[in-house]
């Protein structure tokens, strides 16, 4: 198969852990583009010019994709499998899939997985490449094992805290550098305790020894830091289920106060972003933390307050609307929804519940009153304490008309 781009894969063990496909490949291109690291593995006999990525390689690359005069075809080198967290993807992304060839190289998990004797399909991969630390928490609960794609030396250190920090101290952690090179090292230990110091090419692997953290919506109100301007758990978990949460999704959460919402909807997808809006920068900076706490801050986006931060947003596939709750906002949330999408709004006082009731009226849907009573001392006997009602409206917008 001909192609522009041609990408190889290749492991710490260069040129002799290559295919002869792959070999071949190499040995007749005349311009191989790769990390310094990568175009160091290549031997003498592979005689094209070789040019390592510029910083941020993404500018570079999208140089190269409106480039004219190159001689094509040109040849990539990628670390292990370029499909899997790889620059592969980036270039069929850049120059579309008719136009590039992929020889794969055994990934750093599937190599990591054959040494420890690990099933790859019942284990999680978390890549830290890119994300911050952080983006680990949501993978943790009793008795799974997680891969994690370190970004260099330091991160299996940063690791072994935060496992420590989350009840996860007594999780085992291996960590292979190098893997497939002469130089590969093993090293083990436990998250509290762990002193390790591996190479910057590097994976770690946790069998993660904990509490037991359920995925289901609804977390204790005291998981998020807030003043009051919380949703509370169970007209949280009922909202969020309602909500729907999908992988590819964006939800909009418009009147974030601690940003318990979209935080919940993001942890039950691998893939939905968030944009909260909140008027309050310190309630603003508490959904960031938040959101860090919980491991999804690198999927949330934060804005200021609706309706004038929704300008240009991404388009939700769905909306949440707590605070800020005014006519203009539903205005302009419905109108922002993309075909299909569904937005769920929450009332506490007459005057929001008469807009979610208009709203009814001009765009359908569906309108709940949920009531929550706790049972409470009452001098020296119980009784039931009502919450204030909540007032729900839910729809799915059917039409295009209005979108922008």
């Amino acid at each position: 198969m001909s192609a522009d781009v041609i990408v190889v894969g290749i492991g710490a063990d260069g040129w002799s852990g290559l295919a002869a496909a792959a070999q071949a490949e190499l040995s007749q291109a005349r311009v191989v583009y790769g990390s310094t690291r990568q175009l160091g593995l290549l031997p003498g006999e592979v005689s094209g010019d070789r040019v390592a990525w510029r910083s941020p390689m993404s500018t570079h690359l999208a140089e190269l994709a409106e480039s004219r005069g190159v001689e094509w075809p040109i040849h990539v080198l990628a670390s292990g499998d370029p499909m899997f967290h790889g620059v592969g993807a980036s270039l069929v992304r850049a120059f579309g899939v008719d136009r590039v060839r992929v020889i794969s190289h055994p990934s750093s998990p599937s190599l990591a997985a054959a040494r420890l004797g690990w099933d790859l399909a019942r284990t999680q991969v978390v890549s830290l490449v890119t994300a911050p630390v952080d983006a680990l928490v949501g993978h943790l609960t009793d008795g799974t094992r997680a891969l994690v794609l370190s970004r260099d030396a330091a991160t299996p250190a940063d690791v072994a805290d935060l496992l420590t920090d989350n009840g996860f101290g007594a999780s085992s952690m291996t960590v292979l550098s190098d893997l497939g090179a002469r130089t590969e090292r093993v090293d083990g230990g436990h998250a509290a305790t762990w002193t390790g110091t591996p190479s910057a090419l590097n994976i770690v692997a946790v069998d993660c020894v904990g509490p037991a953290r359920s995925r289901a919506p609804g977390l204790d109100d005291d998981e998020f830091t807030n003043d009051g301007q919380l949703t509370k758990r169970p007209i949280r978990a009922l909202t969020v289920s309602t909500l729907r949460p999908a992988d590819g999704q964006t939800l909009w959460d418009i009147g974030a106060g601690a940003g318990s919402i979209g935080i919940e909807w993001l942890r039950l997808t691998q893939t939905g972003r968030a944009v909260a809006f909140e008027s309050d920068p310190i309630r603003a900076s508490g959904v960031v933390e938040n959101a860090r706490r919980h491991g999804v801050a690198d999927r949330l986006e934060m804005r200021g307050a609706a309706p004038a931060a929704l300008t240009d947003a991404p388009a939700p596939d769905t909306v949440f609307v707590g605070g800020g709750l005014s006519a203009t906002v539903l205005e302009r949330a419905w109108a922002a929804l993309t075909p299909g999408g569904q937005i769920v709004a929450n009332a506490v006082t007459l005057e929001t519940e008469r807009l979610i009731v208009d709203a009814a009226d001009r765009w359908g849907g569906e309108l709940m009153r949920i009531s929550v009573e706790r049972a409470a001392p009452l001098g020296r006997s119980t009784a039931w304490r009502p919450a204030l009602p909540i007032v729900q409206w839910t729809a799915v917008r059917t039409d295009t008309e209005g979108q922008r």
